[in-house]
């Protein structure tokens, strides 16, 4: 529960904030023009603890990771992308928000990244995630400014927006995509501030690949149940990875709900449907069947179950799904097409969202 405690806490500082900025002048003050600007050189310090120096703005920018080339497209970044991680093709936000991405040089994943070809696109700036520590060292001692992120949590998202921000210079941008973040968190904690521990659902999520894989309180798609007013059924399980349960302890559990998530790619639903989880004998005494409270997750997008910029999607979702009552489908809708319109430059149509 450390994560959710964490963001229950971030969410009463929001509301706190929120409140003395209404009692005060918001009036932008003579002689200022918004966000600070960047000057370079500018030296930054990335989520890996490394201090990483900027000689002038970033041209020339490769992503080794879909989660930070999400967030460059909602900074505005794409027309100075030069390279993108692997399996770009498949990822529809990139179709619907930023076609010309598809065809950049691939750089490939975050297990294998591909060395030679980042290069090769002679970046000046290259963002990688956590897990590519000896590739940002290398390209660092050849000179090429490398940032390390790790966007594990709502903090940590919102710490990463502010790092690409501030190092290319929208830092207008991430401030705007960082406010909607704490806006939308503040307007569900008053929503659900009420809600007894009676009235918040035991909720089970699956992985994509297994209705027998879940998620653990330490990891970020628990937090989403919890914030939307639910328990998360995997709050008892130790770790911070989808972890493998069996039959009987899924019916111990007995969730209320169920959600099925939408896969990294969001092309198509996982390998288990609604229809194969009521169907499955084995589970027709769990109360989420036999109430029929199994759901999916949008597909089409993103996986907004995920620590992407539009996760903030996930747990508006999960309060659609859970609390039909305080935040409505229509709520919701106009909600997600606010969202891309304003950070992604498309319109989603209501019907689009009927899962």
């Amino acid at each position: 529960m450390k994560n959710l405690n964490k963001l229950l806490a971030l969410l009463l500082a929001v509301l706190m904030v929120t409140a003395m900025a209404a009692c005060g002048n918001t009036e932008t003050p003579e002689g200022s023009d918004g966000p600070t600007a960047v000057e370079y050189p500018l030296t930054v310090t990335d989520m890996a603890g490394r201090e990483v120096t900027l000689e002038a703005a970033p041209e020339r920018i490769v992503s080794g990771y879909y989660i930070s080339s999400s967030a460059c497209i909602a900074l505005g970044l794409t027309d100075k992308m030069v390279g993108i991680e692997d399996k770009s093709t498949k990822r529809p936000i990139y179709q619907m928000a930023a076609p010309a991405l598809i065809d950049l040089p691939n750089v490939g994943s975050a297990k294998a990244f591909d060395l030679e070809t980042c290069i090769a696109t002679e970046p000046d700036l290259v963002i990688l995630p956590m897990k590519q520590k000896d590739t940002a060292e290398t390209l660092t001692e050849m000179g090429i400014p490398t940032l390390l992120v790790l966007p594990e949590s709502h903090e940590q998202l919102m710490e990463m927006f502010t790092l690409i921000g501030t190092a290319t210079g929208t830092t207008d941008k991430a401030e705007a995509l960082i406010s909607y973040y704490n806006t939308k968190l503040a307007e569900v904690a008053a929503l659900t501030a009420n809600l007894t521990e009676e009235e918040k659902p035991v909720v089970y999520l699956g992985s994509t690949s297994d209705i027998l894989r879940t998620a653990p309180a330490e990891m970020y798609q628990a937090s989403l149940i919890g914030v939307a007013g639910g328990k998360n059924a995997g709050d008892a399980l130790s770790g911070n990875n989808w972890t493998d349960i069996d039959n009987e302890t899924f019916l111990t559990m007995n969730p209320d709900v169920i959600v099925i998530p939408t896969d990294n790619f969001a092309v198509s639903a996982p390998e288990y449907t609604v229809e194969d989880v009521l169907a499955n004998a084995t589970f027709a005494d769990v109360t989420a069947v036999k109430n029929g409270a199994v759901y999916q997750m949008p597909v089409g997008y993103e996986a907004w179950d995920s620590p992407v910029p539009s996760g903030i999607l996930g747990t508006l979702w999960m309060l659609k799904t859970l609390h039909p009552e305080l935040y409505t489908a229509e709520q919701f809708a106009a909600d997600v097409n606010e969202f891309y319109t304003t950070f992604y430059g498309f319109s989603v149509a209501a019907e689009d969202l009927a899962a």
